[in-house]
């Protein structure tokens, strides 16, 4: 397989799930018209579709009622470890009091004003109601759907693979990535035949999917060979004097025995993924484990792109190995990286600005320019 028709396992697209849409409320509304125009066309009665309406109107916000208050039989006993004391706030945690203590009003008033004497009392009704309503949440019918808990995790943004993300951004990246560049120069100088493409001077951070994170590079493959480490950032941090930051340039050789130079590394929060789905105590399957993974390459990949001190200095691989056992497939993931930015001729302007060929540019925002003269003209201007 030439350096040309290899491709990665599967494109990046297809491996991260994009953050949900609003479809779903999109399809409520579309199935509300629906209903709303069967329900017009049955040419019922306007009164009893009404006390129908407003009855199942009521089972409902009985039904939260009495959630409630099965859940403040609990939290009454956890008053001063999560509700510092106050009874009031365990009340507001179990019933949201503003709008279904109205609508639960309304829907009473406008129930009992349409009631007709159909020969049942009104209390046998509200019997007959929160007997359904506390079979429902005995037999756990009112849970939510996985994808309901998957959504409002991350809305919230309280999935572990948010914590873990942020946490590697906050305690690691935002340290080490403003100063790659500046080590990358550093070596350079020293070896000037040795890192020859400015696209690949930055961090690779290899990001796969099954969590399997090899401590050595050399192992997980044999065309992979660390050559020497960069210039080491000292910093103090949380109590710990000199506290050293430094990463590892490596040699990747491709099929025609070409000689790669990149600082790679793996993303480490990925380890603890791993090892929380092998203890029984973090309930974590395999399952969770690669959902979890999915989004904290998500997550990642915003903070990343929202950070104006990392920018043009890191690179994201997200791979997933597949099934068949194959030597050298890490090597060729990254390589295929590293051609893309060798080839790619401008770098992404942060806010997607419009190239502009008069405006001085950095090396680190235009890898090549073309000149508008027919005359000869450089094809770099850092003097490289």
């Amino acid at each position: 397989m030439s350096r040309e028709s290899w491709q990665p396992s599967h494109p990046i697209t297809l491996l991260i799930p994009k953050a949900r849409g609003g479809r779903a409320q999109c399809a409520m509304y579309l199935l509300l018209a629906l209903c709303a125009t069967a329900l017009y066309l049955t040419g019922e009665p306007l009164v009893p579709t009404a006390r129908s309406i407003t009855s199942h109107f009521v089972a409902l916000q009985i039904g939260v009622l009495l959630k409630g208050t099965c859940y403040l039989a609990e939290e009454i006993f956890h008053l001063q470890s999560r509700h510092h004391g106050s009874f009031r706030r365990a009340l507001s945690a179990c019933f949201p009091l503003r709008w279904h203590a109205l609508m639960l009003l309304i829907c009473g008033s406008a129930y009992v004003a349409l009631l007709d004497g159909d020969g049942q009392p009104l209390i046998l009704h509200l019997s007959l109601t929160s007997l359904c309503q506390l079979l429902i949440l005995a037999l756990g019918l009112h849970k939510p759907s996985a994808v309901e808990i998957s959504e409002m995790s991350e809305r919230s943004k309280q999935n572990v693979a948010h914590g873990l993300a942020w946490s590697y951004y906050i305690g690691y990246l935002k340290i080490v990535l403003p100063r790659v560049k500046k080590s990358m120069e550093e070596f350079s100088r020293a070896n000037p035949n040795v890192l020859a493409y400015r696209e690949t001077w930055k961090l690779h951070i290899l990001v796969p999917l099954s969590c399997d994170v090899y401590d050595d590079l050399e192992k997980a493959d044999s065309n992979i060979k660390y050559l020497t480490d960069l210039t080491e950032t000292t910093l103090t941090r949380a109590g710990t004097k000199k506290r050293v930051y430094k990463h590892s340039l490596y040699t990747i050789r491709d099929e025609d025995k070409k000689l790669w130079h990149c600082a790679v590394e793996y993303a480490t929060p990925l380890q603890s993924l791993y090892a929380m789905s092998q203890d029984e105590c973090a309930a974590f399957s395999r399952e969770d484990r690669l959902e979890q993974a999915k989004l904290f390459y998500r997550t990642l990949e915003e903070i990343l792109k929202s950070s104006k001190e990392c920018v043009g200095t890191y690179r994201l691989i997200a791979y997933e190995e597949s099934g068949e056992a194959e030597s050298h497939f890490l090597s060729r993931e990254i390589l295929w990286h590293l051609q893309q930015q060798h080839r790619e001729e401008y770098t992404m302007y942060e806010g997607n600005q419009p190239h502009n060929p008069n405006t001085t540019l950095s090396s680190t925002e235009l890898n090549l320019q073309i000149s508008q003269s027919d005359l000869p003209q450089p094809l770099r201007s850092d003097g490289f």
